[in-house]
């Protein structure tokens, strides 16, 4: 599934043909391949009972998701999934084409190295010209070739002119995604010729790895363009268990949505697919870093011959392919490989724990790291994720806890710990994975049941969770501060139940995301400097509960609107600690700003701000997250009249005089399911369309937390949602996916605040 395959069949051909393909099951595949390896066992044999999932996936170089997963089904497709075409040829042909745009640092220049692999036929040599041209560059460069008999790789080099000046490629948020167009023209001994057009992009990437004053540990993070970047995002899953079904359209709507959420990075996780050349092509043109895994996943993995054998034509063909992509920053062996070998998850015997380690170096180190420096140099190559990076390596590849904050990356999951408190979570460097999980909203859950599926404890319910608990571990995390909903109508409490998941999520990804990004500047107890947030995850591969922001088919979650409030360029985001209520500033921008901070308070029983200040300007640094405001949350209060923590909540947003510069951001003081005061408030929407966009006129009675407008099957998005209304009126747009209207839309459209669910 993960490499191209190529047989000659000159000498079968005949006048009439008859091409069989015969599959065998993959299921029966896996399991013969792991009995005939007899010599020791290669955990995992199977998945987790709740996954109803097949097993020995490991075994077999295919989407490792595809024999079930904590958040998909067990559809282990077979057939084939690519082109397939017969090539004839009686000269040459050209086998594959790929190029490198490498930055030499010690004299400032840019050069393109092009390398291109024919298959000549011919006994003489062939013979001919090869013109290269990038007209925005000013590049015309004709160089001569000869290709002898056999396969032949020719390799080009051009130098860019240092007078020409060159447009960098730069992450969504940070620059342009400038691209420049080249052909490559062969020009061959009897007419024959071959040409290639492709988007050259120039962009350099580093991983820095080096000591922090007043630190024990090593800083990671990236720097593009020698600029340190906070990489903002997710963790992307194949969007579909059946990848024929992945279109041109929904992929652009999902990664759309990934830069209308201020994020710039997605990690290709490693227990799928290596994506389509049109996602790749995508994330350069949007401005998506890609921390590409190779695809082992979660498992211990066999180094027989022929899987050694399989990995490596895999590996040397997706470096190849996948290469030119500015948008892929980073090389990275596993997902979880050496956790699940250093921490045992897998009940090895001490005994035995040489060889695992000895297959681990062999796989990951001895051949796919050294294929991937032999076929290219340009960006870095992380073992595992998570790892604890240069000390993995220093200490033979594997370190004796792969989640130590002070090294490398981690992956964190706490369902047990309240979400709303800071504390429980890691002052890492990099978080490559985090999250929890919610209910896809109704409308798409409708399409795949029926009436009697649509309960909590239903068996739907019960069978689409894969995930130990997963259905209870949500409604725990909801219940430490909302009410659960009560009502006697079955319908009316799944919905809200669905509701109330979404908040919990988005609520519970809010706070985390925004500890992580307000550790950017500062060491505490030795940690600290963190420069990386995935969550996982972006997207889903069915109707399901899971840990996703995108619904199955792209719909936005609670969370995913959140995440362009936590992830926008500039934030301010408050937290107390012992009673006081602080508020950091936290700036991707490339240039210090002016401007002030508010501090409004309301009562839940108030629409007018009960108080509010505002500070004296301030400049805030470029690239930094710096303390802004701090006051014991009693003297806050104090001036406000009549305020409790239950009856009062904190918003606050960054501003000059005379724009808004950052998202309203809020402080809960006290949890909602203790709140004073809060009524239901009656929600009214006016809907107007302005070209193809609509207008929603919200009106409401009452304060309002969570404010959800919903247009059911609608394809769309809204400007905003899951809000906090403070305001009698607010104004949001809806941007449709597909056609419709204004009657269509007030049919379809339903909204609900916490309130309603009680």
């Amino acid at each position: 599934m993960f490499r191209s395959y190529s047989f000659d069949i000159t000498h079968v051909v005949q006048a009439v043909n008859i091409l069989e393909v015969h599959f065998q099951s993959p299921v029966i595949y896996a399991d013969q391949r792991s009995k005939v390896h007899t010599h020791y066992s290669v955990p995992p044999n199977c998945p987790p009972r709740v996954q109803d999932g097949e097993c020995h996936v490991n075994f077999i170089r295919k989407a490792q998701c595809s024999f079930s997963w904590d958040w998909g089904p067990s559809f282990p497709t077979q057939g084939i999934w690519k082109d397939v075409r017969i090539e004839a040829y009686n000269i040459c042909h050209l086998n594959y084409f790929t190029f490198t745009p490498i930055y030499d640092n010690n004299i400032q220049e840019w050069n393109l190295e092009i390398e291109s692999c024919f298959d000549v036929i011919s006994s003489k040599p062939v013979l001919g010209q090869v013109i290269i041209a990038i007209p925005e560059l000013k590049i015309q460069q004709t160089n001569s070739v000869e290709l002898q008999h056999g396969e032949r790789i020719v390799k080009l080099f051009v130098k860019i002119d240092k007078s020409v000046t060159i447009e960098t490629w730069w992450p969504h948020g940070h620059g342009n995604q400038t691209g420049y167009n080249m052909t490559v023209l062969f020009k061959l001994d009897g007419g024959l010729s071959f040409e290639k057009s492709a988007k050259v992009y120039f962009r350099t990437v580093e991983l820095i790895e080096e000591p922090i004053k007043g630190s024990r540990g090593l800083s990671f993070y990236f720097k593009i363009n020698g600029l340190p970047i906070f990489l903002k995002g997710s963790n992307w899953i194949p969007p579909d268990s059946f990848q024929d079904r992945v279109t041109s359209a929904l992929l652009r709507l999902l990664l759309q949505s990934v830069v209308d959420a201020n994020m710039n990075a997605l990690r290709v996780w490693g227990g799928g697919i290596y994506e389509q050349d049109e996602f790749y092509e995508l994330c350069d043109e949007l401005g998506i870093m890609v921390w590409q895994d190779f695809m082992f996943a979660c498992a211990l993995y066999p180094t027989d011959q022929d899987f050694m054998d399989s990995v490596r034509a895999e590996v040397s063909y997706q470096v190849r392919r996948l290469k030119s992509h500015p948008s892929v920053i980073t090389w990275s062996g596993n997902n979880e490989n050496e956790a699940a070998l250093m921490l045992n998850w897998y009940d090895i015997q001490p005994g035995n724990l040489s060889t695992y380690i000895d297959d681990y170096v062999t796989l990951y180190v001895k051949n796919i790291r050294r294929i991937v420096f032999e076929g290219d140099q340009t960006r870095p190559f992380i073992t595992s994720s998570p790892t604890n990076g240069a000390k993995s390596t220093a200490e033979g590849w594997l370190s004796e806890n792969p989640y130590d904050p002070n090294y490398g990356d981690v992956h964190f999951y706490d369902y047990v710990g309240d979400c709303w408190n800071w504390k429980i979570f890691p002052k890492a460097r990099f978080v490559s994975e985090y999250g929890y999980q919610s209910w896809p909203s109704f409308s798409t859950l409708e399409k795949v049941s029926s009436k009697e599926d649509w309960s909590y404890e239903s068996k739907f319910a019960h069978h689409r969770q894969h995930f130990t608990d997963g259905n209870y571990k949500m409604l725990h995390q909801a219940e430490l501060h909302f009410k659960l909903p009560q009502s006697a109508d079955q319908l009316r409490k799944f919905k809200d139940t669905i509701y109330l998941t979404q908040v919990m999520q988005a609520q519970c990804v809010k706070t985390e995301t925004e500890f992580y990004r307000r550790s950017r500047s500062e060491i505490v107890h030795g940690e600290g400097h963190t420069m990386g947030a995935l969550y996982w995850q972006l997207n889903d591969i069915w109707q399901a509960p899971s840990w996703s922001s995108l619904e199955y088919g792209g719909k936005w979650k609670m969370l995913h609107y959140f995440a362009r409030h936590f992830f926008a360029p500039l934030l301010p985001v408050g937290f107390e600690n012992e009673d006081v209520f602080f508020i950091y500033g936290v700036s991707d921008l490339h240039s210090d700003h002016k401007m002030m901070l508010t501090v409004r308070v309301h009562t839940w029983s108030s629409l007018e701000p009960v108080c509010s200040e505002t500070t004296k300007p301030f400049v805030m640094k470029a690239g930094e997250a710096a303390l802004l405001y701090d006051k014991p949350v009693a003297e806050l209060l104090r001036g406000c009249t009549n305020c409790t923590r239950q009856s009062c909540v904190v918003s606050f947003y960054l501003s000059t005089a005379r724009e808004l510069l950052s998202p309203t951001n809020y402080h809960f003081l006290s949890s909602p399911k203790e709140a004073k005061g809060l009524h239901k408030a009656n929600i009214t929407a006016t809907i107007s369309q302005q070209g193809d966009t609509f207008v929603f006129h919200l009106k409401t009675s009452a304060v309002a937390p969570f404010v959800w407008l919903d247009v059911g099957s609608i394809p769309g998005r809204f400007s905003d949602n899951g809000f906090l209304m403070t305001e009698e009126t607010r104004t949001v747009f809806f941007y449709p996916w597909k056609p419709t209207n204004e009657s269509e839309l007030e049919r379809s459209f339903h909204v609900t605040s916490l309130a309603d669910i009680y």
